[in-house]
């Protein structure tokens, strides 16, 4: 399904994850001639990708027309300013949709006028591979078309799931938002660790890396439960039951991991307030 819009794309900040869902918008068969890029400090590369697809990517471009969606994918001390320069480019029918962490509805709506509509939203890195997931929450301005819009062009990148409140997007964030690098740190470990045990440094590294993408890919194409998939793997008394005995005991890992989920999502309250 070609992804279209009522108009105009403008997409403000094109670092790596607005570049990500340029990346995906385009895949999905979004007219590059609809998209602008407003970024003064567009790196080399992204700048050659523009040219090269016949976006137009200014400092500020000039709109042919008010913007469908304005997608603020710039850093949260950036977007006050931006969006304050914005208005006269907003029509009656644009969507703000932003991804700039920490930003809340009532933050970003300040530098707006009041019936401006809204969509904050959390996407992740793995967008860059399609293989993200965003949770978004809208203001009550937001229309059901301006909705689907904005879903179409996160579901580019990923799942998308809504949400009415948003006081549940600082978890999220803990989760899924910095989740990404918490399996980072988990190959890591797991390379380390193999390394420790006494395999050569390349086979530890491809052995890690191959395993914790197939164990996420076995797992998002799976009806199971992580626990049974984690049974499924688990003889009595053999390997992996002595090593889960390890991880498992006195509920470590489950601790430790609640305890890492608490303090994102602490900071992320902190950075929204």
């Amino acid at each position: 399904m070609t992804l279209r819009l009522a108009g105009p794309l403008l997409l403000v900040g094109a670092g790596k994850m607005g570049g990500a869902l340029l990346e995906g918008w385009l895949k999905q068969g979004l007219d590059p001639a609809t998209v602008l890029i407003q970024d003064p400090a567009l790196s080399d590369g992204m700048r050659a990708f523009a040219r090269q697809h016949g976006i137009v990517a200014e400092d500020a471009p000039q709109l042919p027309a008010p913007p469908a969606v304005v997608v603020i994918a710039v850093k949260p001390d950036v977007a006050a300013a931006l969006l304050r320069e914005m208005e006269p480019l907003l029509g009656e029918e644009t969507v703000i949709l932003s991804i700039a962490a920490g930003r809340t509805l009532e933050s970003l709506s300040r530098d707006l006028p009041d019936t401006v509509a809204v969509v904050r939203a959390m996407p992740n890195t793995p967008a860059a591979v399609g293989r993200g997931i965003t949770v978004c929450v809208a203001n009550a301005n937001v229309t059901a078309a301006q909705k689907r819009e904005c879903d179409a062009l996160l579901a580019s990148v990923g799942e998308v799931v809504w949400v009415e409140d948003e006081a549940l997007i600082d978890p999220v964030t803990a989760v899924s938002g910095s989740g990404p690098a918490y399996v980072f740190l988990f190959a890591e470990c797991l390379e380390a660790a193999g390394i420790e045990a006494g395999l050569p440094h390349d086979l530890a590294k491809q052995l890690a890396r191959a395993t914790v993408a197939g164990a996420g890919e076995l797992l998002r194409r799976s009806d199971l439960e992580p626990g049974d998939l984690r049974k499924n793997v688990t003889s009595p008394k053999g390997t992996t039951a002595a090593a889960l005995k390890v991880l498992m005991g006195d509920e470590a890992l489950k601790d430790l991991m609640a305890r890492a989920v608490a303090a994102a999502a602490k900071r992320s309250g902190e950075l929204s307030s």
